[in-house]
C-alpha cells in the first residue's frame, strides 16, 4: 500500500444519485472505511442516516424533470455523448454549476460518481480525476463509452463473474470489481428463528416477494396468480405493490408495506422472488435462497442485463414477463427451487466496502504522490 502523502488531506468527493436508496446505502457502506474525508453532493440529503463524522453533505438543486424555457430550446437536438443535457433548464446549470463550484473549493482528491456519465466527463473537463460505478445494461453507446474513458477507473460493486461478455476488455481492465456489496450487516438468523421472530408457520412454504424503492413497485396482479397456482405456499409481499383494480384477493397472500427488517423476512422464506437492483440481489444472496428474479424496467436495461448474468451465473431464476396462469407460476417456483445456492452465495463479499474504500484511498494516494515536492520546485 502507498505511503500516506502531503495530499492525504485531499478528501474525496461523492456524487450520489438521488433516485430510491441504494446509491445512499453503498456511499454509507463505503464510508464506514475510507481513510480520507469525504464531501457528498446529493440532491436528497435526507437519504443518509449513517454517515461517519468526517462526511459533508452539500445539496444540491434536484434538476430531474425540471422543463426547458422555450419550446425553441426544448426541441434543440440531443448530443449522442450527453444524454442528460437539455437546454435551457435553470435547474440542469444550478445543479451542475454547484457541483463545479465545491469541486472548485474542496479540491478533492477523487470524484466517486454513483452514477452519471454526464457528470463524469465534467469532473474531467473541471481536471478532478473521477472513478465511476459501473452498472450493468446496454451501456456501449458514445454517451457512456466517453465516461468511461474520462475516469480514470471504475468500482463495480459486484463479482466479475457476473460481468457482462459486451463490457470493452479496455474498461474492464480499469475495473476494480469488489465482490457483491450488501449494504446490511446484521447477523443472518436461521429460517426457524427468523420465522418464530416473524410468527409465521414453521411448517408451511414460505414465498416472499419484496421490492426496493427505485421504482412503482411488483404488480399485484400476477401474485394473486401465483397464489392460486400455489395454495399450499404461504406468499408474503414486502415493499410497494402496484394495483390495476381487478385483482382477486386470496387469503394465503399478506401485504406488509415497508418493513424495518428485509433481512429476516428473507432469512424466513424458502423462496424469494424479487428485481434485479444492486443490493436487493446481494441481500439474497447473502443470506441465500432460490431466487426467482423479475428484473423492473430501468433505463439502458440494467436490470434485464443483470438478471440474464445472475441466471447464466445459476445464482436465479430469470424471467423478464411475470407468469400469467398456474403452469407458469409453478414452473417458475419449481426452477427456483432447483438452484445451486452456493453458486448464489459466491456473489457475496462481507468485504465490498472496505475494498472500494481502499481501492478509493489507494488511487487517491497514487494519483497525489508528490504534490508537495511538485509544488516546492515549481517555486
Amino acid at each position: 500500500m502507498p505511503t500516506r502523502n502531503a495530499a492525504s488531506a485531499k478528501p474525496i468527493a461523492f456524487f450520489v444519485h438521488h433516485q430510491g436508496r441504494g446509491h445512499a446505502k453503498r456511499c454509507e457502506a463505503i464510508l464506514q472505511h475510507l481513510k480520507r474525508p469525504a464531501v457528498i453532493l446529493c440532491a436528497d440529503p435526507g437519504l443518509f442516516t449513517d454517515l461517519p463524522g468526517s462526511a459533508e453533505v452539500v445539496p444540491l438543486p434536484n434538476m430531474i424533470g425540471a422543463p426547458s424555457r422555450t419550446p425553441a430550446l426544448h426541441d434543440a437536438p440531443a448530443s449522442p455523448t450527453l444524454y442528460c443535457a437539455p437546454l435551457g433548464v435553470t435547474e440542469v446549470r444550478e445543479h451542475m454549476g454547484q457541483i463545479a463550484q465545491t469541486l472548485r473549493e474542496r479540491d478533492p482528491a477523487l470524484f466517486f460518481i454513483d452514477v452519471s456519465a454526464e457528470i463524469a466527463l465534467l469532473s474531467r473537463i473541471l481536471s478532478v480525476p473521477a472513478v465511476k460505478v459501473r452498472m450493468h445494461g446496454d451501456r456501449n453507446d458514445p454517451s457512456h463509452v466517453a465516461a468511461y474513458e474520462a475516469c480514470v477507473g471504475m468500482v463495480a460493486p459486484f463479482d466479475e463473474t457476473i460481468e457482462q461478455a459486451d463490457y470493452p476488455a479496455w474498461a474492464r481492465a480499469k475495473t476494480f470489481y469488489s465482490g457483491g456489496l450488501c449494504t446490511t450487516t446484521a447477523p443472518v438468523p436461521d429460517k426457524t428463528a427468523a420465522r418464530a421472530k416473524l410468527g409465521l408457520d414453521p411448517d408451511r412454504e414460505v414465498i416472499l416477494t419484496l421490492t426496493g424503492g427505485g421504482g412503482a413497485g411488483t404488480p399485484y396482479a400476477p401474485l394473486t396468480m401465483g397464489c392460486r397456482a400455489l395454495p399450499g405456499a404461504d406468499w408474503h409481499v414486502i415493499g410497494q405493490t402496484v394495483r390495476e383494480g381487478h385483482e382477486t384477493d386470496f387469503r394465503n397472500l399478506t401485504e406488509h408495506g415497508w418493513v424495518e427488517d428485509p433481512l429476516t423476512w428473507i432469512a424466513a422464506a424458502d423462496v424469494v422472488i424479487a428485481s434485479a437492483g444492486d443490493n436487493t440481489v446481494h441481500e439474497v444472496a447473502r443470506v441465500g435462497r432460490p431466487f426467482l428474479c423479475v428484473p423492473e424496467w430501468r433505463y439502458f436495461g440494467e436490470q434485464v442485463r443483470k438478471a440474464e448474468a445472475l441466471h447464466r451465473a445459476g445464482a436465479a431464476h430469470t424471467l423478464t414477463v411475470w407468469p400469467g396462469g398456474d403452469e407458469g407460476w409453478r414452473a417458475a417456483i419449481q426452477a427456483a427451487r432447483a438452484l445451486d445456492l452456493d453458486a448464489q452465495r459466491a456473489l457475496f463479499a462481507e468485504d465490498a466496502g472496505a475494498k472500494i474504500a481502499g481501492y478509493l484511498d489507494e488511487t487517491a494516494d497514487r494519483l497525489w504522490a508528490g504534490e508537495a515536492q511538485a509544488a516546492l520546485a515549481a517555486e
